[in-house]
């Protein structure tokens, strides 16, 4: 007899801080060519409004985030996780000692940038900068130019500048993966060896909290994986710890 076929899976994306559910359309595309069900999630920093998919009654349940992505993502959602993939993750985003006094130096001055102003004008064209800054590191050492269109592109309005504000402070908080993670189940590490975002000490940390987890190591990637995507790696992973 043939083995039976792999249980369909579903998936919920989460991108991070500054990205848009957009970036997800490549990987959308490749799941649902394998018949599974893919929704991203939308936090609101760009035109689209801020919405949440929810898990549907069938199907392996998969959460694939990005960066930031999986600490904002509802608890209740996390906790019924089957599969989860971090890419670029970390549970505890500033470290102890010297980096974390350094890393929260720049997350005060991000939020500088983001604070408002006398003008609204002003305001807004100085978090546009302020995100355009970020997204040159998350690129590195990818030109940012191969970023797709976000946040960024244009003014940032009043509510995004806000959204973006409280998504700092609460990343500035993360001293571990948050509420709701599920214990025990397959975890996927995507790491990216050139990350200028999430370091060698913070994804250091993530290893020690999840000993158990797979880890893939692109040494060459940036914290964005511009020109060396994960995708083709991730879902093949997936198949294999799908399978019955």
């Amino acid at each position: 007899m043939a083995p039976p076929p792999p249980p369909p899976l579903q998936v919920i994306a989460m991108h991070g801080w500054s990205g848009t559910a957009s970036a997800w359309e490549p990987w959308r595309i490749e799941a649902e060519a394998r018949g599974w069900r893919w929704r991203s999630g939308e936090r609101g920093y760009g035109a689209a409004p801020p919405s949440l998919p929810a898990w549907q009654p069938e199907g392996v349940k998969v959460v694939i985030s990005h960066s930031m992505g999986i600490h904002l993502l509802p608890p209740a959602l996390l906790a019924a996780a089957e599969r989860v993939v971090l890419l670029a993750g970390f549970g505890r985003f500033v470290p102890p000692g010297r980096e974390g006094r350094q890393r929260r130096s720049a997350l005060a001055a991000m939020a500088a940038g983001l604070a408002e102003g006398a003008d609204p004008e002003e305001s807004a064209l100085r978090a546009q900068a302020l995100l355009r800054a970020f997204l040159e590191r998350a690129a590195a050492p990818d030109p940012v130019s191969l970023m797709l269109p976000g946040p960024a592109d244009q003014p940032v309005g009043p509510q995004a500048r806000q959204r973006l504000r409280d998504d700092l402070a609460l990343l500035e908080a993360c001293i571990d993966l948050p509420a709701g993670f599920p214990e025990g189940v397959p975890v996927l590490l995507v790491e990216a060896g050139s990350d200028q975002i999430v370091g060698p000490e913070v994804r250091e940390l993530l290893r020690q909290r999840l000993p158990a987890a797979e880890r893939l190591l692109l040494p060459s990637a940036g914290h964005a994986f511009l020109s060396t995507p994960p995708l083709a790696a991730v879902l093949q992973w997936l198949e294999r710890t799908a399978s019955p």
